[in-house]
């Protein structure tokens, strides 16, 4: 599959996993997977479509439509695209920490397993705190607005590695609790009550 935009491709591949979709209701999940860093243009998405499909990860099918003349074409992952997206899934390499990257992988971690997972946040907290440590010890010129854009840069990072750092002591902890669990349930205590996840925000590149 082409390098080009792989947080793109692996999204597309991701959703036609699920199910086939034509390029509306494709660009409208897509938005709904990326929208907190952009806003895929049909300019952005068709192009990537055109690669994927020469790569032989998606096929598509012309189907005629309901309600008017025009024809709607569906796409569909193929079985080399579902060997991509499950080798995609299982990278827990430096690329999976980068911002774009990493918030693609965190949309699909339904999909990966726990040490996959906690392999990615201890690598997306690390890259991360090197930020924070080049800024700290960056010296700071005399204009206002660049210190406070600086700042902010800085806090939202430290909120991103609190986030992080929350993340990673509940994959240990459901680790942990697993372990227990198959060595024998412990009838002293009461339920545990589930977990619910964080939602994802946003990190700032401070570089």
């Amino acid at each position: 599959m082409a390098r080009k935009g792989p947080a793109l491709e692996m999204a597309v591949l991701g959703l036609l996993h699920e199910s086939p979709l034509h390029g509306y209701e494709l660009r409208k999940r897509l938005n709904l997977l990326l929208g907190w860093t952009r806003l895929l243009s049909y300019g952005s998405l068709y192009p990537a479509l055109k690669r994927m499909l020469r790569d032989g990860v998606i096929t598509e099918v012309t189907n005629p439509a309901s309600v008017s003349l025009r024809q709607r074409i569906t796409y569909q992952i193929t079985p080399a695209g579902r060997e991509v997206f499950a080798r995609e899934v299982t990278d827990d390499g430096p690329n999976a920490w980068e911002d774009e990257s990493f918030n693609m992988r965190f949309a699909f971690f339904s999909r990966t397993s726990a040490d996959v997972r906690l392999r990615i946040l201890e690598g997306r907290r690390s890259r991360l705190q090197e930020r924070l440590d080049r800024q700290r010890h960056t010296v700071g010129g005399d204009d206002r607005y660049l210190s406070e854009l600086r700042r902010h840069a800085i806090e939202s990072v430290e909120r991103e590695v609190r986030w992080l750092t929350d993340l990673i002591n509940a994959e240990r902890n459901t680790d942990t609790g697993s372990t227990s669990t198959s060595k024998g349930p412990d009838r002293s205590a009461g339920p545990t009550p589930p977990r619910s996840a964080p939602a994802a925000t946003p990190a700032a590149e401070t570089q």
